[in-house]
């Protein structure tokens, strides 16, 4: 799935156009990348959690001459599923919102 994808599935479940879907993305995506670049996790209950991680400098090698290179710190950005999520994933009873948490089944809680 891409991001015309995405538009398009958002724009069908909702009452908003493609391009009002369009912005909607665009505005998440610029949300998260500006928090990450602040240095703050974004949480997305019953989804993940978007955080930054930092890279130590450490000692590398060059693939094509075998010359030992140092590499540089650096930040990445890491995503962390959350448990909702990975139960979906492996179909496993799950709840989609906080608010679902009193319908969850007897099933579920007795596990």
């Amino acid at each position: 799935m891409n991001k015309a994808d995405i538009v398009m599935k958002l724009a069908e479940g909702t009452d908003f156009s493609k391009a009002q879907a369009q912005k909607m993305l665009d505005s998440l995506n610029q949300i998260v990348t500006n928090s990450l670049k602040r240095g703050e996790k974004v949480v997305l209950p019953g989804f993940g959690t978007f955080l930054v991680s930092q890279r130590v400098s450490r000692k590398g090698r060059n693939p094509h001459t075998g010359e030992a290179i140092l590499l540089k710190a650096s930040k990445t950005p890491r995503f962390r599923a959350g448990k909702n999520f990975k139960n979906l994933l492996n179909n496993q009873n799950y709840t989609i919102f906080r608010e679902d948490k009193a319908a969850v089944s007897e099933k579920s809680r007795r596990t």
